[in-house]
């Protein structure tokens, strides 16, 4: 078949990737003039397939009172005059009931797991080279409630086939020796030797250069202004004073993905979750003092990771509408973190500030699947996980779209 796919981030790339490893004919519409420009330009970069699971748990709802009021807290809600915003919140609040987070955790650790194997099978059949590290990730804490938590978690995610390992503080320490000058002690952990890290903006650019030399088609500089259907089929993509047409149409907008979809009468549960990263160049003196091994540290919800010579340091989540503009407070906080925790690199002073929007479920699983048009397909609202779950995803839609069963159970639309 003919099928356009919209967006060029991680999920849309390796969704074309897929279909036209399946025989299709594939073109790839993105606005920008590049591909991973946008929430996948600059993430925590982990693969973190034995660390997926949602935000929305019970434990969330006592943390988020907390958080009230602090304009430097992991989660903030910025309450907007939009119903869209609000229905999104009362249904995380929804899925913190006890009961539900077992049962999304079990569907993402199927995905993950599977489309971690997609990745590696890539990376090795294609040679892709993306500053990806195979360390593990290591979830450490440091306060002693924390910690019995994610253990007494770690316990209970092995009937899933999760196998994260309590790790004592000095077994943490043994693990990432650069957390050893942490001014805040790190008093345990959780690891997953199979987890990985890597730049997901480097290997969407470059999946997308070698499928360029496959065939497929990409349109950098195209704004997608509607989709256009009769009856149950879409005919057409309006763009600007142009149309595009296919068998088949994919839509991998990301947080954009429900303004396209709702003049159709399409409506999926997905809304932007703002959050922020800073990446730190690392010169001969920081090298060896920053981490290797990819890190969550629990307390401050973050996510840091080695790319070749910069770190990257990644987390909160902000309910403020599409607004992406870079707030200053938010990038300070993390990085008083980053220092506190590595002093050694207290002395960069060159800091990558960014913002992208995440696009979140509230149950944290993503959309993939068929919608009431027959032609028209979704692979949309990985949130946090898009880095983690694009391969498997788009390997499980090219599966769908060509007639195949899937190789993993999932919730389809």
């Amino acid at each position: 078949m003919k099928i356009i796919v919209l967006g060029a981030g991680v999920v849309g790339v390796a969704s074309a990737w897929y279909l036209a490893a399946a025989g299709h004919e594939v073109t790839v519409i993105e606005r920008r003039d590049a591909a991973g420009l946008e929430t996948s330009f600059a993430n925590g970069g982990q693969i973190s397939a034995g660390h997926a699971e949602p935000w929305a748990k019970p434990s969330a709802v006592p943390q988020i009172l907390r958080w009230l009021g602090r304009e430097d807290a992991p989660l903030l809600f910025r309450p907007r005059a939009s119903w869209a915003q609000w229905e999104w919140g009362l249904r995380f609040l929804y899925e913190c009931l006890p009961g539900r987070f077992e049962r999304h955790s079990r569907t993402l650790a199927g995905l993950a797991r599977y489309s971690r194997d997609c990745l590696r099978a890539l990376r090795a059949e294609l040679g892709l080279r993306y500053d990806h590290l195979e360390r593990g990730i290591l979830q450490f804490a440091t306060k002693r409630s924390d910690f019995d938590a994610m253990a007494g978690h770690a316990e209970a995610m092995r009937a899933l086939g999760v196998r994260r390992e309590p790790k004592s503080a000095a077994e943490c320490l043994e693990l990432e020796p650069a957390l050893k000058h942490s001014t805040d002690p790190v008093v345990g952990g959780v690891y997953d030797a199979n987890d990985e890290s890597g730049d997901a903006c480097r290997f969407t650019q470059e999946l997308a250069r070698i499928a360029v030399s496959r065939g497929v088609v990409f349109r950098y500089g195209a704004a997608i202004e509607a989709l256009e259907a009769a009856g149950d089929t879409v005919e057409v993509i309006r763009l600007g004073s142009e149309r595009a047409t296919a068998d088949a149409y994919v839509v991998s907008l990301g947080s954009y993905s429900p303004l396209l979809l709702t003049p159709l009468g399409v409506r999926i549960p997905v809304y932007p979750l703002k959050g922020y990263s800073i990446t730190l160049p690392l010169g001969p003196a920081e090298l060896a003092a920053a981490p290797t091994v990819s890190l969550t540290d629990e307390a401050f919800k973050l996510a840091i990771s080695r790319l070749g010579n910069r770190l990257r340091a990644a987390g909160t989540a902000e309910l403020t509408g599409y607004d992406t503009s870079v707030n200053s407070v938010r990038c300070a906080a993390i990085a008083r973190r980053i220092r506190d925790l590595f002093p050694a690199l207290g002395g960069i002073t060159t800091v990558e500030n960014w913002a992208g929007l995440r696009p979140a479920t509230p149950d944290n699983v993503p959309v993939i699947g068929k919608t009431r048009f027959r032609n028209l397909y979704l692979n949309t609202g990985h949130g946090t996980l898009g880095w983690t779950l694009a391969c498997g995803s788009g390997s499980v839609l090219a599966d769908l779209i060509s007639g195949r069963p899937p190789q993993v159970a999932f919730p389809f639309t």
